[in-house]
């Protein structure tokens, strides 16, 4: 009975080491990986800047003449008409000096008309020989004199009146006044730095204002050559966004204005400036916006999530399922990011089977278990 019993557990210890053998011999089940499907598709490429906004005209107001000020005539942050009155200066010095200089007008005029009767009435005498030739010619240079005096002395009243005008200062342009940053009773105008009165927006169109790098202006310069000679839109057609402060999109394209001549040596820079419509006054000038235009549209782009590509000793790749569930590494050049994606310019084309998750677990040449997902729902699953 105990030899039995012996020989029961020497099978049963025979039976389990063989099926352990057996276990350990067969292969492992392939890992399953979560993979997105490839797709060709149109893709826009932007690209953005951070500008700032100005009125298609910001004139600044100063005062020409010397003087107190005397009056303001507007309310602050108030729209303004062309030649409306704004501000007054104390205007008895220019005057007085109007009302000198039209008396040295008057004084001069009067020796014109006495030099004018001596050479009318020595003229005839010196034809008839009854008077000297140098009477004439001494006539002749008192009335000369004399005119000259009355051409100056109305040239000075005429600069003395425009002075007396410049006490009266009137808006250049119709727009939106600012803050005055002078007072009733301010001194004002005196050089070399007068004082900056106001400024006058015209805002029903607005400007914007970025700058592009170097490395920035010539990617662009370079498409959009690249464009023109493919017989795309010129350069000057190109459309602009602006996003604002807040998020929003302006609802109103902006179109190209010009770019500067030069890079900033200082900056490594170079100004655009595009212009708006802003037919409600909602946008002011000094906000700060994003510009928003298309760099380039791909026709059969391939996008991939960020996710998707590694890299290792500067080499981008991905790892891509074939029809036999076998991982092949695949080198990929890389375009842009757009959002969360890569667009992927040589290495995938559409249809093939890209790893998403698991990246870590997988090498060239494993046999896995593809299941394809998608990433918007995978990210709506995690959050």
């Amino acid at each position: 009975m105990r030899f039995m019993r012996h020989i029961l557990i020497l099978f049963v210890v025979v039976v389990t080491a063989c099926q352990q053998e057996k276990a350990a011999q067969s292969p492992p089940p392939p890992l399953p990986v979560s993979v997105i499907e490839t797709r060709a598709q149109e893709v826009v490429v932007p690209i953005e800047f951070v500008g700032q906004t100005l009125g298609s005209e910001d004139i600044a107001i100063r005062a020409r003449v010397e003087g107190f000020l005397e009056g303001i005539h507007f309310e602050e942050g108030s729209e303004v008409k062309k030649g409306q009155l704004l501000y007054t200066l104390e205007s008895q010095p220019y005057e007085a000096e109007v009302a000198a200089m039209m008396s040295q007008l008057a004084e001069a005029k009067t020796m014109l008309a006495k030099a004018t009767s001596d050479l009318n009435r020595i003229r005839p005498l010196a034809e008839r020989k009854a008077v000297s030739q140098s009477d004439l010619d001494g006539a002749v240079a008192a009335y000369e004199a004399s005119q000259a005096s009355v051409e100056a002395a109305e040239a000075v009243l005429r600069a003395s009146t425009i002075k007396l005008s410049y006490t009266r200062i009137q808006a250049p342009i119709n727009g939106v006044i600012g803050k005055t940053q002078a007072k009733v009773g301010d001194f004002v105008g005196r050089s070399p730095n007068p004082v900056i009165l106001n400024t006058v927006s015209n805002i029903a169109t607005v400007r914007v204002e970025f700058f592009l790098t170097e490395n920035q202006y010539l990617m662009v310069a370079r498409r959009f050559v690249e464009h023109e000679k493919a017989g795309g839109p010129e350069q000057g057609s190109a459309t602009f966004e602006m996003i604002l402060a807040d998020g929003s999109l302006y609802p109103h394209p902006g179109r190209y204005e010009f770019i500067d001549r030069n890079v900033d040596p200082t900056t490594g820079s170079i100004l655009v400036q595009v212009s708006f419509p802003n037919p409600d006054k909602i946008i002011r000038p000094g906000q700060f916006a994003k510009i928003r235009t298309v760099l380039e549209r791909v026709e059969d782009g391939i996008l991939v999530p960020q996710r998707c590509v590694s890299e290792l000793q500067g080499i981008t790749r991905v790892f891509v399922v074939g029809d036999d569930n076998r991982v092949a590494e695949r080198v990929v050049e890389l375009g842009p990011t757009l959002g969360s994606d890569w667009l992927i310019i040589k290495g995938l084309k559409a249809a093939e089977k890209v790893v998403y998750e698991g990246l870590q677990k997988v090498s060239d040449g494993a046999v896995v278990d593809p299941q394809i997902v998608s990433p918007e729902t995978t990210e709506k699953e995690k959050t």
